[in-house]
């Protein structure tokens, strides 16, 4: 009786053993491969995507139109320094005159920048410190958090799924390598080691200097 017993609990330790291995990440195929030349997207992730860009296209078209009369050609999203002072000097009575309106269409534009990942929003953000000065800190986070959980909404729903479509390979070695550098981490005191924060402190001295360069001449 001892016989029919184990081969039992050896065939359940096998059954067990395979369907591990069938759901081990390894195992699977990418979602939305190239291999099976199908879209990675199904048309509900298209719909909702295109329907978040819809909504913040409309409502940024409705707040401009809806916007007190003030000179148009003079708006544009800086891109500069000197830009920056301009619209500054050019929006700063504009936005005293009308506080509400102005708030509603600078987080509007802020939050469709970053939601779509739009270059120009640290000019935005020292705008809003030119123009309300402290209280611009508390305006810059709500924006930026908004924006980015919007950015990651989208990314989540439609960012994985074509970028697995796309570079699958890629991917596979991206992985690779981040775990294999993950595996030499024996603590998070690793990632702070005296030379990694030399590094990032000599970089960000050199992006600095021509800035002091600027101002001593």
């Amino acid at each position: 009786m001892a016989a029919p017993r184990s081969m039992v609990v050896e065939t359940t330790r096998l059954l067990n053993d395979e369907e591990t291995a069938e759901d081990s990440p390894t195992s699977k195929k990418p979602v939305g491969a190239k291999l099976d030349g199908r879209y990675p997207l199904t048309g509900w992730e298209f719909t909702v995507a295109l329907s978040v860009f819809v909504v913040f296209t409309v409502g940024l078209f409705c707040i401009y139109l809806t916007m007190p009369a003030a000179e148009y050609g003079k708006l544009k999203l800086p891109r500069s320094v000197s830009d920056l002072r301009m619209l500054k000097d050019d929006l700063g009575t504009y936005a005293s005159i009308y506080p509400t309106k102005f708030i509603l269409g600078y987080c509007s534009t802020y939050i469709f920048m970053q939601t779509f990942m739009i270059p120009g929003t640290i000019f935005m953000s020292l705008l809003a410190g030119a123009l309300f000065g402290v209280k611009g800190i508390f305006l810059v986070v709500f924006n930026a958090t908004a924006g980015a959980s919007s950015c990651f909404f989208l990314s989540k729903l439609i960012g994985r799924p074509l970028v697995l479509w796309l570079w699958p390979e890629k991917l596979k070695l991206f992985q690779a390598e981040a775990g294999l550098a993950l595996g030499e981490l024996n603590s998070i005191k690793d990632l702070y080691d005296l030379k990694t924060l030399t590094v990032l402190f000599l970089i960000g001295s050199i992006s600095i200097l021509p800035t002091v360069l600027k101002r001593k001449r």
